[in-house]
């Protein structure tokens, strides 16, 4: 074949990560077949480096090597140079970043791997610098020796036995299952709720009391899946200390610099301990996890300023991150112009210093109350200028100013509107355009919750504009197959376990704060998708990539949470909530999947929090909301968004047995689900249903005798958890 090694080829590309580096002098290569061969035909190593579009050290590292003609010529001539955008190809990510944690215990981007023309990794790094500094060594250095070892036959025979060595670990670590249930390996049953509390209690030992989060030092990173064990720890034990580490934390995102003052959402992560400086990227994923774990702070403690973060991330994202038609971009870059040298830095968008604050803000007395309450001073807090952070409350300004606390809130909200539009002039970062199917999952869930617990029906259009925008572009409707990513047009990578599963939960979310069916059924037709795809019965697990997918050196499970929720923790929660409505066995496959990682999960609660979240809600089953009527009452909605029910199901129902025929017929289903069955209108008025751990309440038009009767439920289960003839063992916490 004509070998495409000879030039760079991702100008063919669409991934913004990858047409960002196509006029590099390094011949770089996409992930395929064509690359994969070449390396074989010339009997060279591949350089691989994974990065994306917003990673600050993946542009550095790009400055200082891949725009350099010496090392572009080392690279092209002993190596294929292949370019992964981890957004786009997450498998290929999860194996090179799992042997850069076994080797080194560390890992990150940019991820610098070398690895045989069979794929296995023989060399492991990250950000490396052009020339050797700080005992670390220098990147052209390293190629060329890594092209010498390589051409010497000892030393070649050496890095192909480490790299054999190194791919069947990986293979351990992420294609780990028990022989069978009931092994060593594995458990005769799924984990209990009592893994709830054990990782609740493990997330209360890292927390940092002191500045919230959790590590005592930097960087600080969200951990929302940290905040949903330890909220619903809370509603299940009622211990006063979960509770309190989820507001700390709460209040330290939103008060500090992972949240931006003057146009809202959050950034990626803050580099120290007390959350002043954040790294500048704000990601689409943090952006529906983090307002999630906020609406959970809202409905546990009533507190207004928990809702209102929540309603200013999604007008940030309404505004800078969502497509014409619905969609929802990847990221923001941390990097823009600036406008002084010209030069592409860090943070430059978002930092402000107290002249500029004055220029924009002609009243002496508003900039210095604005300078005050965030933090903007001469010295600065990063490099010179300020991510303004809330330090100061409106009571002590009151009392320093003396004006009233309500005008000084006035003052503030207008020096906000005003820095906004001054800012908006800015040079402004890049935007990856990229639509991402599970990404897009994320964010079309927080909408859908939102809109149900803040009571706004705008979020609710949010999250089905989006639904419907990735269902149009990457759902194949006849081989029902989901792609993972649309750009421009152009749509490619075939839909992970993260896609199914993300957007699936996102659909059930769009039926119940819309109470569509059609959005049901797209989530049912996803999770069996899943079933047919991603389940492997004979090992009693669900992998991360599709049976039917491209065959790499190994096939990865995602079992743990990282910087998105754990896809087999999601799958198998949502598969739990979709059995209420299916004749499939998505409730089996659910309860194998937590028995086949029990001993993991129990073992290790915390690194599997979305798993634990799963068995909690296999084993305490969910709150099911039957509604018979016509559409959700308002009243009903508000009501139930005042109390927190973390597994709370709303199925709403047609009022009559003839409307609900038609639905049977539109989702495929021969006979009601137990949820819908029986459960018609009464006296032609909207009527609720609620259950619980197979009780119900009677049917009633009332929304305050259904939650009468569902606190009555909850008080005799608490009454039973707390009489001393129980044992341990025996308490259902």
């Amino acid at each position: 074949m004509t070998d495409p090694t000879t030039r760079n080829r991702l100008e063919d590309e669409e991934s913004p990560y990858l047409r960002q580096h196509a006029d590099n002098p390094v011949n770089w290569q996409p992930w395929d077949e064509d690359a994969l061969e070449a390396a074989k035909e010339r009997d060279v190593p591949i350089f691989l480096s994974i990065g994306y579009s917003a990673c600050h050290w993946c542009h550095v590292m790009e400055d200082e090597s891949f725009e350099d003609d010496e090392v572009a010529a080392v690279l092209n001539e002993n190596f294929v140079p292949i370019k992964v955008d981890r957004e786009e190809r997450p498998d290929i990510d999860s194996i090179y970043m799992t042997v850069a944690q076994l080797v080194s215990g560390r890992g990150g981007w940019p991820l610098s791997a070398w690895l045989t023309p069979e794929g296995k990794p023989f060399f492991v790094g990250t950000y490396f610098p052009k020339e050797s500094q700080r005992n670390q060594p220098g990147f052209l250095e390293l190629c060329q020796r890594i092209s010498d070892s390589w051409e010497s036959g000892e030393d070649r025979e050496e890095m192909e036995h480490r790299a054999d060595q190194w791919t069947e670990a990986a293979k351990d670590r992420l294609e780990e299952t028990p022989d069978d249930a009931g092994t060593a390996g594995g458990a005769a049953e799924p984990p209990s709720s009592e893994v709830l509390e054990t990782a609740a209690d493990a997330a209360l030992r890292s927390a940092d009391r002191q500045y919230g989060g959790f590590g005592s030092g930097g960087p600080k990173f969200p951990q929302p899946s940290r905040l949903h064990v330890l909220a619903r720890a809370y509603d299940r034990t009622g211990r006063e200390e979960y509770l309190e580490v989820v507001e700390e934390s709460l209040d330290a995102m939103a008060a500090g610099g992972l949240y931006d003052h003057v146009g809202g959402g959050f950034h990626r992560y803050c580099v120290d301990k007390d959350w002043t400086v954040p790294h500048f990227e704000k990601m689409l994923y943090d952006n529906a996890e983090i307002p999630r774990a906020f609406l959970a702070g809202y409905q546990l403690t009533g507190e207004e300023r928990y809702a209102e973060v929540v309603d200013e991330t999604l007008a940030f994202l309404e505004r800078e991150l969502t497509h014409d038609e619905g969609g929802f971009f990847s990221t923001l870059d941390a990097q823009s112009e600036d406008p002084e040298t010209g030069e592409r830095e860090e943070g430059v968008f978002y930092v402000w210093t107290p002249d500029e604050v004055s220029e924009v803000l002609e009243d002496e007395t508003t900039a210095d109350l604005f300078c005050a309450r965030y933090d903007i001073t001469e010295s600065g807090n990063f490099e010179g200028r300020n991510q303004p952070n809330r330090v100061r409350s409106l009571e002590s300004l009151a009392d320093e100013y003396d004006l009233a606390e309500a005008e000084i809130e006035d003052r503030l909200e207008d020096a906000r509107e005003q820095l906004f539009e001054a800012r908006e002039q800015r040079p402004r970062p890049n935007r990856d355009e990229k639509v991402l199917a599970g990404w897009n999952g994320l964010m079309i869930n927080a909408c859908a919750e939102a809109a149900l617990v803040v009571g706004n029906d705008e979020y609710a259009d949010q999250a089905v504009d989006a639904l419907e925008f990735v269902r149009d572009r990457l759902w194949d409707e006849d081989e029902q197959r989901l792609s993972r990513r649309f750009k421009d047009g152009n749509v490619k990578v075939d839909g992970y376990l993260e896609d199914y599963a993300f957007l699936a939960r996102g659909a059930l979310g769009c039926y119940q704060a819309t109470g569509d069916v059609d959005h049901l059924g797209f989530a049912l037709d996803l999770a069996r998708t899943i079933e047919a795809e991603f389940w492997d019965e004979e090992q009693g697990t669900i992998y991360f990539t599709p049976e039917s997918g491209e065959s790499l050196v190994t096939r990865p499970q995602e079992l743990t949470d990282q910087s998105t929720p754990s896809a087999a923790g999601v799958a198998v929660e949502t598969l739990l909530a979709l059995d209420e409505f299916a004749e499939d066995d998505f409730g089996e496959i659910a309860a194998t999947v937590l028995e086949t990682h029990a001993n993991k999960i129990e073992a290790n609660s915390l690194e599997h929090a979305s798993l634990c979240l799963a068995a909690d809600r296999l084993e305490a089953g969910a709150l099911e909301v039957t509604v018979a009527a016509d559409e959700l009452p308002a009243e009903w909605r508000d009501r139930f968004a005042d109390e927190y029910h973390p597994d709370r199901l709303f199925a709403l129902r047609p009022p009559t047995a003839e409307g609900l025929e038609a639905w049977l017929d539109q989702l495929g289903l021969e006979e009601p689900p137990a949820i819908w069955a029986g459960r018609e209108a009464r006296d032609g008025e909207p009527t609720l249903y609620v259950c619980r751990d197979r009780t119900c309440s009677p049917p009633t038009h009332d929304v305050e005798d259904a939650l009468e009767w569902l606190g009555d439920n909850a008080a005799v289960e608490g009454s039973s958890a707390d009489d001393p003839s129980l044992g341990d063992d025996e308490s259902p916490f």
